[in-house]
């Protein structure tokens, strides 16, 4: 017998009825808050119109930060590091100590100095030439009583090279040659090591020549050591310092630029201290100035504009290493590469690499991109400036800021808006756009990062360019035979690197030609002897440490 169908309870029907009534209104009213959520947030005509104006003060850092921090900051992923309301407060007015109980510094937040040493521990990891010749030299402390004021970039391999310095027995006091090359993070790290530091990204001028000023005027310590980097440095020293500048025993130069101001003082009669052209030597030019613009130039140039450089057309004001490197990258990428050069020599050598060598006013309202690197003034000028082309792109790979003529872009006519950090859209009257890079400052290090590797090399030939005229060094002694030779330290530097120096003071040797050209204090074969030992003791270090 089968059993009849289930007939439903009195009034269950109807409560399942009810209940389902309830979950379709429950979910039909979600659906519709969902399609109507972003309704309530589509204000983007008034959002639009309040974001093409042209931010200020506290606005503009706040407005670029939240565009494009992640992407061209001289370190990106700082960002997440950063507390936005620091940048309402100049670190000149603010009050901070490292653990250590230390307030002889400012940078723009200290609390940052943890990541900063990380960073810096991941640079030395690929340093091994100035990580080698620190171990060798720590024990002998050959830096003893050197009391070494710097100006150069402060990034995470300069880092390393200033910790160097103290580790062979230095004491450094340190501020930026770029206002915007800084990483804040590894200031703050070198901070709380106690170095004295002075210097954050994004300083104005005023800060700039401020920071410079609190590195050399210090009650009971006074330099007697020079490390620039563009001659900002010594020049303030020259100016506002008379007295410290007459006790300095040495300074190393390591930018072109640099090096023209000191050729200056000197054909003038008005340098009086031993000064080191690091930048001719053959360590630096031939490895930092060439490989290190090569990759980094790129960089610098993606991050700020997103630009494909396939058939685009780029002049290259210059084609000495800086240029050569430059034009390598954007040829193997597709551009058309002009070249502008002075020198025959380096004309030459770029019509056989392959370039056509012109000049700028034959190919200015065709080019897609101009970049300067000559080392020189005003290279590109207003005149130039007014006949680009709709959107041309502007840069600089040189250490000063001269070469493209940005102050005749400050005139009343012409309206500046900010699209991005370290990036400029000047307008002209009729609409025109010129995209300005790092507003004519070196591009590499203001607007993207560099390789570490190529600038162990040159850290290492500013360490040693340091040491003839420490005063734990009278002499530099070595071994020939049976009967050590002992030579002038000055002489010794030049000869192992290649450097010229400048002048020489209390050194009574002027040498301003190669070791090989000119009259040496010591033989060719011992010249020859001096250059193998260092080269297979710090350059080779870098393949074998």
């Amino acid at each position: 017998m089968s059993m009849p169908d289930a007939m439903p309870l009195p009034g269950v029907g109807e409560e399942l009825k009810q209940a389902k009534e309830i979950e379709d209104a429950e979910k039909y009213s979600f659906m519709a808050t969902v399609t109507k959520a972003p309704k309530k947030q589509i204000q983007f005509a008034d959002d639009m119109q309040e974001f093409t104006k042209f931010p200020t003060k506290t606005g503009r850092r706040s407005l670029s930060r939240s565009i494009s921090q992640s992407s061209t900051d001289s370190y990106s992923s700082a960002a997440s590091y950063t507390d936005s309301s620091d940048d309402e407060v100049s670190p000149r007015e603010k009050q901070q100590t490292n653990s250590k109980g230390s307030s002889n510094f400012c940078v723009k937040n200290i609390k940052q100095a943890e990541f900063g040493r990380r960073e810096i521990e991941i640079a030395e990891q690929d340093m091994s030439a100035l990580i080698s010749l620190r171990k060798r030299a720590q024990g002998e402390k050959p830096l003893a009583g050197a009391k070494i004021v710097g100006c150069t970039h402060i990034t995470a391999q300069t880092a390393v090279l200033i910790e160097t310095l103290c580790a062979l027995g230095a004491q450094c006091r340190w501020s930026a040659c770029n206002i915007y090359s800084t990483q804040n993070e590894v200031a703050a790290a070198l901070a709380e090591a106690g170095v004295a530091v002075f210097a954050w990204k994004g300083e104005s001028e005023d800060d700039f020549w401020w920071c410079i000023d609190r590195c050399v005027n210090m009650d009971g310590w006074q330099a007697n050591m020079i490390l620039d980097d563009g001659g900002d440095l010594t020049h303030w020293v020259y100016k506002k310092y008379p007295n410290v500048f007459k006790k300095i025993r040495g300074i190393v130069e390591e930018s072109v630029t640099g090096v023209h101001r000191l050729y200056q003082l000197s054909k003038a009669g008005k340098l009086c201290v031993p000064a080191m052209n690091v930048n001719d030597s053959v360590t630096k030019q031939k490895f930092d100035n060439l490989y290190c613009c090569r990759e980094s130039i790129l960089d610098g140039l993606k991050r700020t504009t997103d630009v494909m450089f396939g058939g685009k057309q780029v002049v290259v004001c210059g084609y000495g290493e800086v240029g050569k490197g430059c034009c390598a990258a954007l040829k193997a990428l597709g551009a058309i590469v002009y070249i502008t050069e002075i020198d025959p020599i380096c004309a030459l050598q770029a019509c056989m690499d392959g370039f056509r060598v012109v000049k700028l006013n034959e190919v200015i309202r065709q080019v897609d991109v101009v970049i300067t690197c000559t080392g020189n003034k005003n290279v590109v000028t207003r005149e130039h400036l007014d006949r680009m082309k709709n959107s041309c792109i502007v840069c600089n790979m040189g250490h000063s800021n001269t070469e493209i003529d940005v102050t005749s872009l400050r005139t009343p006519e012409l309206t500046w808006e900010r699209v991005r950090s370290q990036v400029d859209h000047v307008i002209w009257p009729d609409g025109k756009r010129v995209v300005l890079l790092a507003e004519g400052r070196l591009l590499n290090l203001s607007c993207s990062t560099v390789p570490t590797f190529v600038l162990s090399i040159t850290a290492t030939t500013q360490v040693c360019g340091q040491m003839p005229a420490s005063p734990a060094l009278r002499f530099v002694e070595l071994g020939l035979g049976q009967s050590p030779t002992r030579v002038c330290p000055a002489m010794f530097f030049s000869t192992c690197f290649r450097s010229r120096v400048v002048k020489t003071g209390s050194l009574k040797c002027r040498r301003e030609s190669s070791v090989r050209q000119s009259q040496c204090l010591c033989p060719s074969e011992f010249a020859v002897l001096v250059e193998n030992v260092v080269f297979s003791l710090v350059v080779f270090s870098l393949f074998f440490y």
